[in-house]
């Protein structure tokens, strides 16, 4: 153990001050979803069910935006790597139109179909308090892309910090005002649901306006905002940040969108069991976007160093990143392991809906690692440019395999919520082998032709 610490005790270092301010960054959007369902948990079971439906819902298309954002990273921090920095503010103003593009369509997409809950056959009650709801996280999905496109770019240059910073002030933000119009105080009405939409649309909006500040006027930025404009915008690099962005976007889709689909056949159950859905599936998502803080590190590391051609750099410092991931998933499965029965007691006092968590909370152990390892090779894969291939395996795993299982036992083999979750688990152990399987024969392959 001393042997191998020694060995990457470099690439640590170096991963960790990269990675532990995305970490708390991406940690952020989760904390949105987190904190919304503590504050509105406490109302009752039926709001409790109503946001998870939305935030289930919005996720697919939050992790669109962050999926599309993800484009500009690995090509700025190869271009860096290579010492191209004309290139680099290019690559922003091109990026930045294309993320405006997809929020203000699939805002649209948000609104609009909040008018078809009912589609999904959930509880009349909870599409109600629902639909408000979910309209105002599609309002809000406009700031967040443009705060994804200021933040992509930092820290595909290496600064993450000022994100991270800017994640947890609009976090603060969204507790203080979600509290506040849910519960009615200082002379506010009550407003339940709709209270925390509110509290997360000025959230995002704060954030983007800020994040967009930091860049465009930090001094340490201007070295590489000399060529951000609109002028001479070029289809070929459209294209091309289109290349990595669709795909990565089409990764998380299809896994996210697994979960939301899981939600939709757990409401068929009963608002219990979707309320415990949400309660575990929000803990679990929680380590998830620390899992993918270092994911997104280790893909900044692995273009940078694709890009400088070092190739014996990448696969170290990739491997650094899965054990990592391995220590902090692990570290993570042991928690909801030891405190099932207390950390769904933070959302709501039903004890059927505290018990019937309890149970996912043990699976969700199972799958941590199994999270981990696939969304760091997802990331590794990415810093490569190579996305096309990881974006079938999480199709394959996902819904191919997680989904298909996940009806077949929890639906017609009437094992409930739980049979559902062990579905999801093999879908997640399939992506992980497969992906590091991928990184591995990449990873030599560039080291013979080196």
């Amino acid at each position: 153990m001393k042997q191998l610490y020694l060995k990457y005790r470099t690439y640590y270092k170096d991963n960790f001050h990269l990675a532990y301010p995305v970490v708390i960054s991406q940690l952020g959007h989760t904390l949105v979803a987190l904190s919304d369902s503590i504050i509105i948990g406490h109302t009752g079971k039926v709001p409790l069910a109503a946001v998870s439906l939305g935030n289930s819902l919005f996720s697919i298309f939050m992790v669109t935006g962050i999926g599309m954002s993800y484009g500009l990273t690995p090509l700025i921090a190869q271009e860096n790597g290579r010492g191209n920095k004309s290139a680099i503010g290019h690559l922003l103003s091109h990026s930045l139109i294309i993320n405006m593009v997809v929020g203000v369509l699939l805002s649209a997409v948000i609104y609009f179909g909040s008018n078809h809950l009912e589609l999904l056959r959930q509880e009349a009650d909870v599409a109600e308090q629902a639909r408000p709801f979910l309209r105002y996280l599609g309002f809000s999905f406009i700031p967040l892309m443009l705060f994804l496109s200021f933040k992509q770019f930092a820290e595909g240059l290496g600064f993450t910090r000022q994100a991270m910073n800017i994640s947890i002030i609009g976090n603060v933000i969204n507790i203080l005002i979600g509290i506040t119009l849910v519960y009615g105080l200082f002379g506010f009405p009550r407003m339940g649901v709709v209270g925390v939409g509110i509290a997360t649309f000025t959230d995002r909006l704060i954030m983007g306006i800020t994040m967009a500040f930091y860049v465009l006027r930090s001094p340490r930025f201007k070295p590489y905002l000399q060529s951000f404009g609109f002028k001479q915008l070029k289809m070929a690099s459209i294209k091309k940040i289109l290349g990595i962005g669709t795909p990565v976007a089409l990764q998380y889709i299809f896994e996210i969108s697994a979960f939301s689909g899981a939600a939709v056949m757990v409401g068929w159950i009963g608002a219990a069991e979707l309320a415990a859905h949400q309660i575990a599936l929000s803990l679990a998502a929680m380590t998830y976007m620390m899992a993918s803080g270092i994911s997104a590190a280790a893909g900044i590391k692995s273009g940078n160093n694709f890009g400088k051609k070092d190739y014996h750099a990448l696969r170290h410092s990739a491997i650094a990143s899965y054990h990592m991931v391995l220590v902090l998933m692990g570290t993570t499965a042991l928690m909801f392991m030891m405190f099932k029965n207390l950390l769904p007691a933070m959302y709501i006092n039903d004890p059927q809906v505290i018990h019937i968590a309890a149970g996912l909370l043990v699976i969700a152990a199972f799958f941590q690692l199994f999270d981990g390892t696939q969304v760091v090779g997802l990331g590794v894969l990415r810093g490569l440019g190579d996305v096309r291939m990881p974006t079938f395996i999480t199709l394959l795993a996902y819904w191919g395999i997680g989904i298909p299982l996940g009806y077949l036992l929890g639906i017609k083999l009437e094992l409930g919520v739980e049979g559902i979750w062990w579905a999801l688990l093999l879908g997640l152990l399939v992506a992980s082998v497969l992906l590091f399987v991928r990184f591995h024969i990449k990873s030599r392959k560039l080291l013979a032709e080196a």
